[in-house]
């Protein structure tokens, strides 16, 4: 019977074993980076089985601090669940995602999958759960200094954006998280994510512009500030939509209901996400 061994963040040589295992399931994703920039921390551990020596199947799981309607609940997201194409139909990812579950315990926990497994993930109790897009109309042209790119591969930028993240207003209250930066760094580390950006010494945003939108992924921020004034910061060309990678009820109330997230599917178990329609941070997803 597969056995299932848990990987740390003091575990160089397993960890290295499971950076081998992401790319063969996940092709344009890879641990590597995050790993060499010290982000795999204790919130972190894999569940991996193992044969001759290398990673076959896995299942991750992610510690976090939901927000959820106002409340902080203690969570665990899964990620990296899969199995190598060579050992598939052998219930390995199964094995993985059972041990990983157990460890959990009875704590929430949720995970963001493609639309391929939604088949999978009902077997262990989880249930779907309705994600939705918000946007709002707005003319704007650019203005100002521009707010500067900033690099997480400095560690002083990764120390600050883990403390804006930890000690911050969360982008929304109403399905959200706080302290997900190493988190969201993975996505910066493997070039998912939009540029951060600097509008101020605490005040980042992860925003781009694409044609005449403004896609604005997420906020880091120690205190309330004017979104709407800053927008002309963001962009290089005028603009005349914005669409939110997270529930804007806090940064911009006007916003609308725009359609259905389908880009990733959200399943939850053992607690029911906010009622009211939501997003969770694009940024916080693993």
């Amino acid at each position: 019977m597969a056995t299932v061994t848990e990987i740390g963040p003091r575990d160089a040589a397993l960890q290295a074993a499971f950076c081998d295992y992401v790319p063969q399931v996940f092709r344009r994703a890879d641990f590597r980076r995050w790993r060499e920039w010290g982000e795999w921390d204790d919130d972190y551990r894999a569940y991996s089985v193992f044969e001759d020596g290398r990673v076959v199947a896995n299942a991750s799981v992610m510690r976090m601090r939901l927000r959820l309607d106002g409340q902080e609940v203690q969570a665990f997201q899964f990620g990296a669940v899969g199995c190598v194409p060579s050992h598939r139909s052998r219930g390995l990812a199964r094995v993985a995602m059972t041990a990983a579950l157990e460890a959990c315990g009875d704590t929430p926990v949720l995970l963001f999958a493609n639309p391929t497994v939604r088949q999978f993930y009902p077997r262990f109790g989880f249930q779907p759960w309705l994600q939705t897009l918000f946007a709002a109309d707005h003319e704007a042209v650019p203005e100002g200094p521009p707010a500067p790119m900033l690099d997480l591969g400095d560690a002083k930028m990764r120390a600050h954006f883990a403390m804006l993240s930890r000690e911050g207003l969360p982008s929304t209250e109403r399905f959200g998280a706080r302290g997900y930066a190493t988190v969201a760094s993975w996505t910066v580390a493997n070039g998912f994510a939009r540029p951060l950006r600097q509008l101020g010494p605490d005040t980042w945003v992860s925003s781009s512009v694409d044609g005449d939108t403004l896609y604005l992924d997420d906020v880091f921020t120690l205190a309330p500030f004017d979104l709407r004034a800053s927008i002309p910061r963001l962009i290089d060309r005028p603009i005349r939509h914005i669409r939110f990678g997270f529930t804007p009820e806090r940064w911009w109330p006007g916003a609308v209901e725009a359609g259905e997230d389908t880009e990733a599917d959200l399943f939850v178990r053992g607690f029911t996400p906010s009622r009211t329609a939501h997003r969770f941070p694009v940024l916080a997803h693993t």
